[in-house]
């Protein structure tokens, strides 16, 4: 099981491996040995990839130099993989899991429940910030461990309430730590990781790319049992968060903003479409009641 575990988190941090690719390995070969053992050649027959992709998947994986550098580093970070048992149960249930996480930080708040998914704009009405601190405060006071994304704006808030009110917070990145994105409040980010929880899909030299939000804000719903958006577009990153959230089953709540602002027409349009309205702490927090 532990060899199992450490090859996963090597094939993990190549380049060249993708999820997908992992998981159709693990059809095949449970403990993934063989993108370790068999020639460039035998792997890409085995797993339908280009010859030239599996030379340098093998040649990454034998690179002594490359493997011994991942091991200093990791030296200074949590891995959770999908093999171990302290994985979080409701990121487990979601149609597409990741199969590591890195975290730095304190990894007993994936314990804690209750916990909520906050998910917003970047660039927020003045509307916006007083009425957060009016939900999202006798929430914390209340236990709810707060989940975003560090991005500016609403997630930013989210977690700066969090620490402020002596709550507990999570962020999920878009980029390996030694890429932190974004740049504009390290001071936050060095606050999470020494008393919250930072956590991140991508290894550690991963820079962070356009397509690692969406993915990564499926790991932001589906560590918590409901997402609420505070302000959001139509059009919006958000929405996607909410998309993952309606897959995953979890509950969706709106927070409905002043008539003809632009930033709370995609809450308006959740709203309309089922979301729950969300005008008090309360709103959320009676859900929460009816589930224990």
């Amino acid at each position: 099981m532990i060899k199992r575990r450490e090859n996963l988190i090597r094939l993990h941090s190549s380049p060249n491996v993708t999820r997908a690719l992992i998981r159709k390995l693990l059809q095949v070969d449970p403990h993934l040995h063989s993108p370790f053992t068999l020639s460039p050649r035998s792997l890409s027959l085995l797993t339908k990839i280009k010859e030239s992709r599996a030379a340098a998947i093998h040649n990454y994986l034998n690179d002594y130099n490359i493997m011994k550098k991942l091991d200093t580093v990791l030296q200074k970070i949590h891995c959770l993989t999908i093999f171990d048992n302290n994985y979080p149960p409701l990121l487990r249930s979601i149609p597409d899991p990741p199969l590591v996480l890195y975290a730095v930080g304190n990894l007993q708040l994936l314990e804690y429940s209750p916990s909520l998914s906050v998910v917003g704009t970047r660039k927020p009405s003045s509307y916006a910030y007083p009425s957060m601190k009016k939900i999202l405060i006798p929430l914390i006071q209340e236990g709810f461990t707060l989940v975003s994304g560090m991005a500016q704006g609403v997630d930013q808030f989210a977690h700066h309430l969090a620490v402020a009110y002596n709550g507990t917070t999570i962020a999920v990145l878009g980029s390996g730590f030694h890429h932190i994105y974004p740049t504009n409040d390290i001071a936050l980010y060095q606050r999470l990781v020494s008393k919250h929880l930072v956590l991140s899909e991508y290894p550690p030299d991963r820079p962070a790319k356009k397509f690692h939000f969406p993915e990564r804000n499926r790991i932001i719903s589906g560590l918590t049992s409901g997402t609420f958006v505070v302000e959001a577009r139509v059009k919006s990153g958000s929405l996607i968060t909410v998309d993952q959230a309606l897959e995953q089953g979890k509950d969706v709540y709106a927070m409905p903003g002043l008539p003809g602002n632009p930033m709370s027409e995609g809450c308006h349009k959740m709203i309309n479409d089922g979301a729950k309205l969300v005008h008090s702490h309360h709103d959320i927090l009676e859900d929460w009641k009816e589930k224990i």
